[in-house]
């Protein structure tokens, strides 16, 4: 029995950490070919729809406006913003509201590895899978893997099946407000619309365009 037991923990261990790091260090050089969401939304009836892009067809635009927008400090942190947990905290403490404070690696460890929906154990992993990331990845790829699986509506994944979906053009000429408008619905792509922008999104894409101009060297780590 307890023979049994260790061939199963070293079966898990080598399931939920080898593997990923082996896929990371293979990620480097190499587009993703799926993600757990992505196979779980094929599995729901949605389609499919993705074009993969190096970081040099994907919009200086759009690489602003994500970190504007969700990680001011993705150029800076090593995976985890603590000035951002803080900040959470304090908003849970006075307010009782609990925000997102993921950083850019963060969501890109969730959507490599890992499957929609809160738990522990997902936490966990994905407090393991972030370091991972910054360790193995320069901070541009973790961007260009970011933004080619990230869903940003229904069966539609990556910047390039986007900007055509929505705007009738590729990741590379993205403009400042098409760009923005991409980033501002992100944190929900399935109840809003890039294409069919709402009163908030149509404000919280100018309020990151605003942004963008204040970040200066806080891009660096995303130029070609």
């Amino acid at each position: 029995m307890l023979s049994f037991l260790k061939r199963c923990i070293i079966w898990l261990l080598t399931l939920l950490i080898v593997v990923p790091l082996l896929l990371t260090l293979l990620y480097r050089y190499v587009p993703v070919p799926a993600t757990p969401l992505m196979v779980i939304r094929l599995f729901e009836g949605e389609d499919w729809t993705r074009h993969w892009q190096p970081s040099t067809r994907l919009s200086g635009h759009l690489k602003a406006a994500v970190i504007a927008s969700e990680d001011n400090r993705f150029c800076q942190h090593s995976g985890f913003d603590w000035n951002a947990f803080a900040d959470v905290f304090s908003e849970f403490r006075d307010d009782g509201k609990l925000r997102g404070g993921s950083t850019i690696t963060m969501q890109t460890a969730k959507n490599l590895y890992l499957w929609p929906g809160r738990s522990f154990v997902r936490k966990g992993l994905e407090a393991v899978y972030t370091p991972m990331l910054e360790l193995l990845l320069p901070k541009q790829r973790i961007m260009t893997l970011y933004l080619n699986i990230a869903e940003f509506g229904p069966g539609i994944y990556g910047a390039e099946a986007a900007a055509q979906a929505y705007f009738n053009t590729s990741a590379a000429n993205l403009t400042r407000y098409q760009a923005a408008l991409l980033a501002a619905v992100l944190p929900n792509p399935r109840k809003f619309h890039a294409n069919r922008p709402s009163t908030y999104i149509q404000g919280r894409a100018n309020t990151i365009m605003r942004r963008t101009h204040q970040l200066g060297p806080l891009l660096k780590c995303t130029a070609n």
